[in-house]
């Protein structure tokens, strides 16, 4: 296994061949199945955003407020584009435009080749979901941001129009050619899970504890689904992950511990399940009649019949969070820790291949792990003061934490970590 460590604000340090196959968009395609058809760096910020890889060239969006292009030939920066604001949204490409939205709440169209504003389009505004004593934390009467909703919504490209969520509690559908809004339907809380599109259908989840389906033409809302509540400590509640599509069933995760499939027509249940407690956070991924998810706390890893939801295997990792999304290529499933590791696990043994773990893992790492591996939370968050938690999810970030979703592009892996780097691994 090589390792190339791509640089987001100097030269790269390796030269590749031309790619010919690419991954444009988050999950790889507008069903978010999460499958790709493949067989000395400064540290000035955090990668949560995934890469899209295209025609050469990986687009990836950064904490630093920049949104970069990144020749995979030449190990050359292309262009960088000065954002203003951090962004962890997922870039998508399409027809040589790069779409993008950020913490300020603009939604902006880039030239792909130049990296030359085409327009953008203003939203009524960012922000993250917040609620009262949130996960526990004091003091309890007051209104605090939850620092676990992490990622922005990446948008999807469909028939002229790009569409995405808002913190503002809107979906958004823009013209492509103009940013002109087309339409926007408004739901009861911040929006950061990422539209799927299906058969003229768009596939979203919002923080008001529902799941819409909405006609991507119109958005007129054809049915919606009710996941669960938390009233208390704001924990249980809230769909972050972001759906996918296969054989007329959409999959979800929910921050309600459940991994759902709907039917896509009518938004029925067909099965849950539950994951007492741990949230799910990563984007299923869906092949061959089988569904593959990991979940928070438990940083359990499932495969699972994708009908009857039936586990077919499972693996712990340690109860290391994975909000990071698998990607499938060939017979390994690649999926990022919030330990700084990316996990190969062989689909055919259904045991772990290889790891990668990031410099700051190994340098971090110890000291915020107890003897049995699991994570050290009380050298990192103290007590149970709103601040600590804020400071706590700082700490267990530098250990280059994973939140980005890998992607697989010709044999090569592409995955962003909090230690500001974006790996290559061969």
């Amino acid at each position: 296994m090589k390792i190339v460590r791509l640089s987001l604000f100097g030269a790269l340090l390796f030269c590749q061949p031309t790619f010919a196959q690419d991954s444009p968009m988050f999950r790889g395609n507008l069903a978010h199945t999460g499958v790709y058809n493949a067989p000395g760096i400064p540290k000035f910020s955090r990668i949560i955003s995934s890469p899209a890889v295209t025609n050469g060239t990986a687009y990836i969006a950064s904490t630093d407020g920049n949104l970069y292009a990144v020749d995979l030939d030449s190990g050359a920066q292309k262009w960088k584009l000065a954002l203003g604001v951090r962004a962890t949204a997922s870039p998508a490409v399409d027809k040589g435009v790069v779409y993008l939205g950020t913490y300020s709440g603009r939604f902006y169209a880039v030239d792909a080749a130049s990296g030359k504003l085409k327009w953008k389009f203003q939203t009524e505004g960012e922000r993250r979901f917040a609620g009262k004593h949130l996960n526990g934390s004091e003091p309890a009467g007051e209104t605090m941001p939850d620092p676990f909703d992490c990622y922005l919504s990446s948008p999807a490209v469909w028939n002229g129009a790009v569409y995405f969520g808002s913190g503002d509690g809107n979906v958004y559908a823009l013209d492509t050619a103009t940013g002109t809004l087309k339409w926007k339907f408004h739901t009861g809380d911040v929006v950061h899970a990422s539209p799927a599109i299906s058969d003229g259908t768009l596939f979203i989840g919002s923080w008001d504890s529902y799941f819409y389906a909405l006609d991507a033409a119109t958005g007129k809302e054809k049915w919606r689904f009710k996941t669960g509540e938390d009233h208390e400590i704001a924990n249980q509640v809230g769909i972050q992950s972001s759906a996918a599509v296969a054989d007329s069933t959409v999959y979800l995760g929910c921050r309600d511990s459940n991994l759902y499939a709907l039917d896509t027509a009518t938004g029925q249940k067909k099965w849950s399940f539950n994951n007492k407690g741990s949230w799910v956070i990563t984007s299923p991924a869906v092949r061959d009649g089988k569904i593959y998810f990991a979940t928070s706390d438990s940083a359990m890893l499932y495969a699972m019949d994708a009908k009857s939801g039936t586990p077919i295997f499972s693996l712990n990792y340690n109860h290391w969070p994975m909000f990071s999304s698998p990607a499938i290529a060939g017979n390994l499933l690649y999926i990022g820790s919030n330990q700084g590791r990316l996990l190969a696990i062989d689909l055919s043994s259904q045991k772990l291949a290889w790891t990668f773990e990031t410099d700051a893992s190994r340098q971090n790492g110890p000291a915020l792990t107890m003897p049995d591996g699991s994570p050290n939370y009380r050298v990192a968050f103290g007590d149970n003061f709103y601040d600590s938690m804020i400071t706590g999810v700082s700490k267990m970030m530098s250990v280059g934490a994973m939140l980005s979703s890998p992607v697989v592009v010709n044999d090569v892996v592409y995955v962003g970590s909090t230690d500001g780097l974006l790996y290559a691994l061969i």
